[in-house]
């Protein structure tokens, strides 16, 4: 009886903590229940005199909040700034920059997903839409890769000048200073078709829409920087870049050792106030062309000229190319892909402080607004680039896979080949999906500094692994570089997009955990505010309020952690029924799971969990693939949850899952504590690890969508460069899956016949013309199997050159049409 007592007191505490109670509620209930259990004698009052004594304990301290100060909250301060990770200056700008979006409600454990569900659709106006079926398609037309990046190793001077006219490079730039004044989800999908037919152009156009002198312009120019420069900006007049890396540096910016000086000098016949600088960067995108010079550096301030700081810290400045003292060096060669990129140095340039970015505003400022800046450029350019990767795998090496045979079937219909497609068009699924939600979030104000740099990761972890997957499939016709190969450059050019806005490892290891914990989480933020506050009587005030609503926090998700673990989530709340329902509620238990091991973690750890890389990379893991599943799912329900797209929601949702697992099993392994990865691992998963890989079949159904035209691959691969031109491998593989897939019911009646022993004949020609004299195929058959082995030996082909490594064969076949199209889009 005793013992139904406990567990009937236990279901009340685990009632409450579920619930998250009101304080009202805590004060009146367990004395309620106290009483009526040792009134039908289910408790003694010798056993329930310790629980009266906590209840009474912690009553009385909550009554008397001075005391409480005092004798508990005080010591937990304390104890708090002894553990807590330092932080930089930089460090600290960098947590207040951007906003807090989904990824706040991730780490609440509860997310409010119908706050998901109204985000808006991603959708183009009118004219956004003109411009990607006129001047980018145009554009397109224009480009030759294999000229590009094996002959010239650079853009044709027309394609230049087109993209100056067309106004590619003041996309992000207001119609009011002579840009597209384009939405972030516009710049996408330009940057994403664009990539799809020539990696080198897409660098080339979305440097200057990226981190560079128009963004940081338009947050922080002055009028007259604006009316200088934004113009000459849109229009190609001035052509940008930024610098910022040194070869000192690196990933470490806040370390930079170019120097400026606040000091008199001679500028245009008069002495000023200005900087006297001097750097020396390397790995500059545009520098070699650059008109325009964006730098950042750390000012001084010794003599006290413009403040009392001596040191007033990194700070931007906008420099003419031509300005005396700067020098342009070679170029760059990044891995082959051969954009615009080298090294720029100034050796003792004067500048006037008319030239730093804001002016005397802006001066010190620097870091806070490049890492604003940057969690767009991360959130548009490479996730961009990463899903033109993707989409151009799923549709043409799935075509490909149909296309291409051997033991007498498409090599798309073996098991092996089938797991790599299914892994194509999941992750190109997820990352579309991603891409998306984050536009969504630009496009309506936010600036989401933490799912900026989660997307850059996993959008550019997913396409070196798509890719990979497609030189597998492709096989000699991946390796061997030339202009009918699709796939070659974008697996070249995968380590520049891993490498660049910040490298993959540190963005994992350090930011993604390291920066959305404190910033996103509920109470860590307002608990360090409190700890770093000078007056200590306020600063007691303000960590007793976030210690004991971070202590109310952790117990809500433990029993909400609990009984999702027991239930597996089923009875959790859903906003949609059907198929979405199951993984709504697998997410209610994953992100209860992911903020009760944060708070785990953050505890036992403290401040040496910021040296705990690996530990703080498996929590950013577990976070990412919550996001990205949330994406996944919102992409199926706005896009109709339509029954073809469901063999892809369910891939991306069940990978999702399964690295979300993957990811905590590496957690709890290695938490020093072991009695707590104990404990966690038996409330998170009682009955043992539900997650596991997509099935064999469900990689099967994924595999099928890739191999066939259908709308789901349409959909899947929307947006990418697409051309029925037949001069072009692009649109050679179209006209080939089609035939083969048209062909497909007459290559199976002829198998049929010949295993029937109906046809005699070896060779596959005379095959189909012995079927046809005994009536087997119609003369109809015969010339669409006939149409389908004709594309099938074309598309089997792959380039080939002399020893001298000319390409005069093909230029001779194809130069006339690309010259005809580079005519009309010069014109």
């Amino acid at each position: 009886m005793t013992l139904l007592g406990f567990l009937l007191l236990l279901l009340m505490l685990w009632g409450l903590a579920y619930g998250s109670a009101g304080a009202i509620v805590w004060i009146l209930l367990p004395p309620i229940l106290l009483i009526s259990l040792q009134l039908a004698e289910l408790m003694t009052l010798l056993v329930a005199l310790p629980v009266w004594l906590i209840y009474a304990t912690t009553l009385f301290f909550y009554l008397k909040p001075r005391l409480r100060l005092r004798w508990i909250s005080k010591p937990l301060l304390s104890a708090f700034r002894k553990v807590m990770p330092s932080m930089s200056t930089t460090e600290k700008e960098a947590l207040n920059a951007g906003s807090v979006w989904w990824d706040g409600e991730l780490f609440s454990g509860q997310p409010d997903w119908s706050k998901l569900l109204r985000q808006p659709q991603c959708h183009l106006t009118a004219q956004e839409q003109e411009f990607l079926d006129g001047p980018v398609q145009t554009l397109c037309d224009m480009l030759d890769d294999w000229d590009i990046t094996n002959e010239r190793k650079d853009l044709p001077p027309e394609v230049w000048q087109f993209i100056k006219q067309s106004g590619l490079f003041g996309m992000i730039i207001p119609k009011t200073y002579g840009g597209l004044g384009f939405s972030a989800y516009a710049h996408s999908q330009v940057v994403m078709k664009i990539a799809s037919r020539s990696i080198t152009t897409a660098v080339t156009v979305m440097v200057p829409n990226s981190l560079g002198p128009a963004k940081l312009l338009l947050q922080y120019g002055t009028d007259e920087q604006k009316a200088n420069y934004l113009n000459k900006l849109a229009t190609g007049e001035e052509i940008p870049c930024f610098a910022l890396t040194n070869p000192h540096a690196g990933s470490d910016a806040g370390a930079i050792p170019d120097n400026g000086q606040v000091t008199y000098g001679d500028f245009e016949g008069n002495q000023i106030l200005g900087i006297r600088l001097n750097w020396e960067k390397r790995y500059i995108t545009l520098a070699p062309v650059a008109t325009l010079i964006g730098l950042a550096f750390k000012l001084e301030d010794p003599q006290g000229l413009l403040s009392d700081d001596p040191h007033p810290g990194i700070t931007l400045a906008l420099i003419p190319r031509d300005t005396s003292g700067v020098a342009i060096g070679s170029r760059h060669m990044p891995l082959d892909i051969p954009f615009q990129n080298g090294p720029i140095e100034g050796r003792d340039v004067f500048i006037p402080m008319t030239w730093v970015v804001g002016g005397n505003d802006g001066v010190g400022k620097g870091w806070q607004m490049l890492v604003e800046c940057l969690s767009e450029g991360r959130g548009i350019s490479l996730p961009a680039l990463s899903t033109a990767a993707g989409k151009s795998a799923s549709r043409y090496t799935g075509a490909y896979a149909a296309v291409r045979t051997q033991f007498g079937q498409p090599i798309g219909h073996f098991e092996g080949v089938e797991e790599a497609l299914a892994r194509i068009g999941g992750l190109t699924y997820q990352m579309d999906a991603a891409r998306k939600l984050t536009l969504s979030a630009l496009d309506s104000g936010e600036s989401p500094s933490v799912i900026s740099a989660i997307i850059k990761y996993h959008l550019t972890e997913r396409y070196r692994q798509a890719v990979n997957d497609a030189m597998d499939i492709q096989g000699g016709s991946g390796i061997c570089l030339g202009p009918d190969n699709l796939t070659g450059r974008g697996y070249q050019a995968i380590p520049i997009a891993i490498t660049v806005e910040g490298a993959n490892i540190l963005t994992r290891s350090m930011i993604i955990f390291g920066q959305g914990a404190i910033r996103a989480h509920p109470y860590i933020l307002s608990e360090f505010e409190a700890a770093e506050n000078p007056d200590q009587e306020i600063a007691l005030t303000q960590f007793d309020d976030a210690l004991f609503s971070h202590i109310g926090f952790v117990l809500t998700n433990f029993a909400r952690t609990l009984w999702f673990g027991v239930t597996h989530g089923r009875l959790s709340e859903s906003p949609k029924s059907g198929p979405a329902k199951r993984y709504f509620q697998r997410l209610n238990w994953m992100a209860s799971t992911f903020a009760l091991t944060t708070d785990a973690a953050l505890m036992t750890l403290g401040g040496s969990l910021k040296r705990k890389e690996r530990l703080s990379a498996r929590l950013g893991d577990m976070l990412s693939n919550l996001y990205i599943a949330s994406a996944c799912l919102k992409r199926y329900v706005e896009e109709g949850e339509r029954q073809d797209d469901l063999p892809l929601m369910r891939w991306a949702l069940e990978d999702s899952l399964y690295r979300f697992q993957h990811a905590l099993r590496g957690l709890l392994r290695n938490i020093p504590f072991r009695p707590l990865a104990w404990l966690l691992r038996l409330v998170i998963f009682p009955t043992g690890l539900p997650f596991h890989k997509p099935t064999d079949n469900l990689d099967h159904q994924v595999a099928r969508i890739l191999l066939s035209p259908n709308e789901a691959r349409e959909r899947l691969t929307q947006g990418i460069y697409t051309t029925e031109d037949q001069q072009q491998r692009a649109g050679q593989l179209e006209q080939a899956l089609f035939a083969v897939n048209a062909a497909a019911p007459h290559e199976k009646t002829l198998h049929r016949a010949k295993r029937a022993g109906q046809l005699k004949s070896r060779d596959n020609r005379n095959l189909i013309a012995e079927a046809v004299s005994l009536g087997i195929l119609s003369e109809s058959e015969k010339v669409a199997l006939d149409e389908a082995d004709r594309l099938r030996s074309q598309i089997i082909q792959v380039n080939s050159f002399s020893h001298l490594g000319t390409v005069a064969s093909e230029r001779k076949q194809r130069g006339s049409k690309v010259s005809k199209l580079n005519k009309r889009g010069a014109a």
